[in-house]
């Protein structure tokens, strides 16, 4: 059970988020409640709470304090202004645009002024909300510095939470999903031809979810390791895990094909397996394959500590045979090549293990556990942690600057929304200015705008039926009624990383019963902020269309350029290191592709979310993404290949590879070229196959047994999916002969 929570929250981010914010609340209730504070200053102390404690997004314990110290403030001037100005509807409402414009612009200052901005300016929202007098300030500052309080003891004593801490809890998740995968995996291996369309929908979610973890851990590990060797060790390992994981379903699949099984299956939704699979087969080498993925997934899961005995270390040492074409079962070679894969996965785990818990009792090991181990000691002891870093890109300067665009555009929307929202209700006109702002946060292009704001109404109507439901069952029974506010926030920061429809749904629904509190609930009241909240995200996407705006294409198409530009640099430096040049941070390249490539799968899912009208639009975005995520792939498997080539005694540099690559890099830099301008004259190199490139006749190495066979294949795949690339997106062919 705990391995399925770890698994479906990784680092339990969301249920601390949840939990902290929560226990603020209860705390701040619990000691206004004993001062018998009005109802309207209960309200305002949970408010206050809530932002207090879900603002500070920093990682190091110390600067969180800083910041909730600074933000104290910045509360009690915000409310005080809000208090003031209230009744000057001119003053008030400029001043309320250019509080906005200031929260949003200082978020180009990191977490901190992130965090400053987000509280003066929901504090401010809270003093409309609460409708705050100049003669109820000396009140509220209790009740503020109360809240504060009550936050920082939820954030340092009640649910504390160290990098160190989140960190192993990541790890554990990681291992939780990998075993998840290698169980999806299992599945593959009987799934009829009904099943398997489904159990491959399954493979292809692990998969990303396996992914997705190892770039949250990458996020965190300058923070939760001690040195930079150690994190560059972990870095490592749990990049050779993820990759040998997602081989080993690509050789699964293609046991399971009448046909090799390109790695694009793996990342298209919808795609089909080659040939619709075969049926399974029962026989003594696929009964083996099934004992040894339980096998895997046994010493994937064994707890921490738990990883010695006897037994363990047998069915370790048959894995790790496997690599070394010991044992290997009579089979077809694709279902032997799941057997190597196996061996590859197991000699992942056990670097990870060794990353994490150090040396192991190595007496019942087996000759290949033992060669297994002293590459492993050779690899962690070639680890060399370079202190130099490139200078940083300068920001751009002016309106060009994302931050001073996106306050600018906040500023004009909330003015159209202050407007607006007063000709719908004098009284309740804010909610408009909230949902425009909302709109803006985490977005980037105006499709991304569109969609929040789409989101967010949809979520506020399916709320709105909850509150009117609810506010007609706890009546005003102001306790019950905080009890199940206290739930729905819950709910709230629980949900919204995995939905914001679910998210405002529960803000609405709690909203529901703050009304309900403050005596000013009705059903007119609710069907209002329907109309406030279509309001302002109207108001959001006429200034993000018409004010300094970023189109979703322009959007696109520069992340689509940064992670070719990104692409092409690993794939260069990955194949010049494994010719034999000069040794580069291949792993941390490597990561900077899947983070380039995390952000443009999120810049286009204005173009992919089932909403937009253009289907064709929609189906090119998700194939070209895929064509990325297994190029990326590919990529991944050459920087993991080329670091093993200092240390690992059956790898060689072979010179021939650096002209193989030539025609890769240059074809990504063609693409790059294209769509950073369609009229640029660069275009596709074709030619042999990258295999029929090298010299005949001179390969006389094991199937196995160097590096050679291995990254040719990976550089046919991504010479293929590279290729594939230009159709959709419009690059014509190099007229020019191909290169030699």
């Amino acid at each position: 059970m705990w391995d399925r929570l770890a698994a479906s929250d990784p680092g339990l981010l969301r249920l601390t988020a949840g939990l902290r914010t929560v226990a603020a609340i209860a705390l701040t209730l619990a000691v206004l409640g004993m001062a018998r504070v009005p109802v309207p200053h209960l309200v305002a102390g949970a408010l206050t709470a809530m932002v207090s404690t879900f603002a500070i997004r920093e990682k190091q314990r110390g600067r969180q304090a800083v910041t909730l110290a600074l933000g104290l403030p910045v509360a009690l001037a915000s409310v005080s202004l809000g208090a003031l100005l209230n009744q000057r509807v001119v003053v008030g409402d400029v001043f309320f645009v250019v509080l906005i414009f200031c929260a949003v612009y200082s978020r180009r200052f990191g977490d901190r002024g992130t965090a400053l901005g987000l509280i003066g300016f929901q504090i401010y929202f809270l003093s409309l909300f609460v409708g705050a007098t100049a003669s109820a300030l000396p009140a509220l500052y209790g009740v503020i510095c109360v809240a504060f309080a009550c936050s920082a003891t939820a954030r340092f004593v009640l649910l504390p939470q160290t990098p160190a801490g989140t960190l192993d809890r990541l790890r554990r998740a990681f291992r939780a999903r990998l075993a998840q995968l290698i169980d999806t995996q299992g599945r593959l291996l009987d799934a009829g031809p009904d099943e398997v369309d489904k159990v491959l929908a399954d493979l292809r979610t692990g998969t990303a979810r396996l992914h997705e973890t190892a770039l949250m851990i990458q996020g965190r590990l300058e923070d939760g390791t001690s040195d930079a060797s150690v994190a560059r060790l972990l870095q490592r390992r749990i990049a050779n895990a993820e990759i040998a994981a997602e081989r080993l379903g690509l050789l699964l699949l293609t046991a399971r094909s009448a046909e090799r099984t390109d790695t694009l299956t793996l990342h298209l939704p919808g795609a089909p397996l080659p040939s619709g699979g075969e049926s399974p087969v029962r026989d003594a080498a696929r009964d083996a394959l099934r004992r040894d993925l339980q096998a895997l997934r046994l010493l994937v899961l064994r707890p921490v500590g738990e990883a010695s005995g006897t037994a363990l270390a047998h069915v370790r040492n048959r894995l790790l045979g496997y690599r070394e074409e010991e044992n290997l079962p009579a089979a077809s070679p694709a279902v032997q090549d799941v057997f190597r894969g196996l061996g590859e996965s197991a000699r992942a785990a056990l670097g990870l293990r060794l990353a994490l818990e150090g040396p192991q009792d190595e007496s019942d090991d087996s000759p290949a556990t033992a060669r297994s181990r002293e590459e492993l000691d050779a690899e962690d002891a070639a680890i060399e942690v370079s202190e130099e870093s490139g200078p940083e890109e300068a920001e751009s300067a002016g309106l060009k600057r994302p931050t001073t665009r996106a306050a600018v555009q906040v500023a004009v929307g909330s003015s159209l929304a202050i407007a607006g929202g007063e000709l719908l209700s004098s009284q309740r006109w804010y909610w408009a200015v909230l949902t425009c702002w909302i709109v803006f946060i985490n977005t980037a292009s105006t499709g991304e705008i569109l969609v929040k704001g789409y989101r967010r109404l949809v979520g506020t109507m399916l709320g709105v039926v909850a509150g009117i439901g609810l506010a007609g069952l706890v009546g005003h029974d102001t306790w019950t009624a905080f009890g199940l506010v206290l739930v729905f926030v819950f709910a709230m920061f629980y949900t919204a990383p995995l939905s914001y429809t679910l998210m405002s749904f529960f803000v609405t629904a709690a909203l529901g019963l703050l009304y309900t509190l403050l005596n000013t609930y009705s059903t007119a009241v609710l069907v209002l902020r329907v109309e406030e909240t279509a309001l302002g995200a109207a108001c959001g996407v006429i200034a993000a269309a018409l004010v300094l705006p970023i189109h979703t294409d322009r959007r696109t198409n520069e992340l689509l350029v940064q992670v070719l530009d990104r692409l092409a640099a690993v794939t260069r430096a990955a194949v010049d290191q494994l010719s034999g040049g000069a040794g580069a941070d291949l792993v941390e390249q490597a990561r900077d592709l899947d983070q380039a490539l995390a952000d443009l799968r999120g810049a286009t899912q204005p173009l992919t979310h089932p909403i937009t009208p253009l289907r064709s639009r929609r189906d090119t975005a998700r194939y070209v993404v895929a064509l990325l995520e297994t190029c990326a792939y590919h990529a991944r498997s050459l920087a993991a290949t080329a670091e093993l080539l200092p240390t690992h005694p059956a790898i060689a540099a072979d010179p021939r590879l650096r002209g193989a690559c030539g025609r890769i890099v240059h074809n990504i830099e063609a693409i790059a070229a294209h769509v950073t301008d369609p009229r640029s004259p660069a275009g596709m190199e074709t030619g042999p196959s990258i295999a029929s490139m090298l010299e005949p006749g001179t390969l006389r190495t094991p199937r196995y047994g160097r590096v050679t066979d291995r990254v040719l294949r990976h550089l046919q795949r991504l010479d293929e999916a590279v290729s594939g690339l230009a159709r959709p997106l419009g690059v014509p062919s190099d007229t020019a002969q191909p290169k030699k």
